[in-house]
């Protein structure tokens, strides 16, 4: 089911706003995108993500944003700072051409601000809590949808049993009209042969040709498809797999 869902929690130490939006998929397929302080918590962003989800192409979003009063003293890692100067200097030398990094291609390489780590916990501390909040509010929508389509599927199938029904009660008119064309327009062509014909093997042909055209069988398999498509509405878990199946 296509959803979305946002939620924000803000805190002492700042502000986290998740964003989930999510489209059709045979399978679970989640991607993350989590600012580098954060990507810890991937193993149970995933866990909770199975726990409220089964199928569909999800895509998980987190932006944080510190309070000017909590972000203490900006520390520099000068270390990685050293190290990616002297990886642009060795690719250059390797490669002789090619712009130097900036001051801002620097900055926002992971690691060279360290994060204040106290102000950071509680921020981290409330995430996985707010995550939560809005994979219910994900569900809620997708069970919306759900509900709206699985009324449409079946005012569907009340349709086409309707439609079979008539097919039912038609079917031997229409199998006696055919049949009565196919006779006349070969009496009308037996006119014109000189020859014979062998009534009673004619007779046999045109029961055969009957028996195919007969779509009794084809009937019963929709009454059986539309059935259990009726069936499967009904159940409280993921049935999008078992509806691809049957439609």
């Amino acid at each position: 089911m296509t959803a979305f869902a946002r939620v924000q929690e803000t805190c002492d130490a700042g502000t986290l706003t998740w964003e989930i939006r999510s489209v059709n998929h045979r399978y679970l397929e989640p991607g993350l995108k989590l600012p580098e302080d954060f990507k810890s918590l991937e193993p149970e962003i995933r866990k909770l993500l199975a726990r409220y989800l089964k199928r569909g192409k999800i895509d998980i979003g987190l932006r944080y944003k510190m309070n000017d009063a909590s972000l203490g003293e900006i520390r520099l890692n000068e270390d990685i700072v050293h190290r990616l100067r002297q990886v642009e200097q060795n690719i250059l030398n390797i490669v002789h051409e090619g712009s130097k990094l900036s001051v801002a291609d620097i900055l926002g390489w992971p690691g060279v601000i360290a994060s204040p780590e106290n102000e950071l916990s509680p921020l981290i501390s409330i995430a996985l809590e707010s995550l939560e909040k809005a994979l219910q509010q994900l569900v809620e929508t997708r069970e919306t949808e759900g509900s709206a389509l699985a009324k449409m599927i079946g005012s569907r199938c009340t349709q086409i049993s309707d439609i079979v029904k008539q097919l039912r009660k038609h079917r031997p008119q229409m199998l006696a009209s055919m049949r009565e064309k196919w006779e006349t327009s070969l009496n009308e062509k037996l006119k014109q042969w000189s020859e014979g014909v062998d009534t009673g093997r004619l007779e046999q042909e045109l029961v055969i040709l009957a028996q195919k055209l007969d779509v009794d069988e084809e009937l019963d398999r929709i009454d059986t498809h539309i059935t259990e498509v009726k069936k499967v509405l009904k159940r409280k878990e993921a049935v999008g797999r078992r509806l691809d199946f049957l439609m």
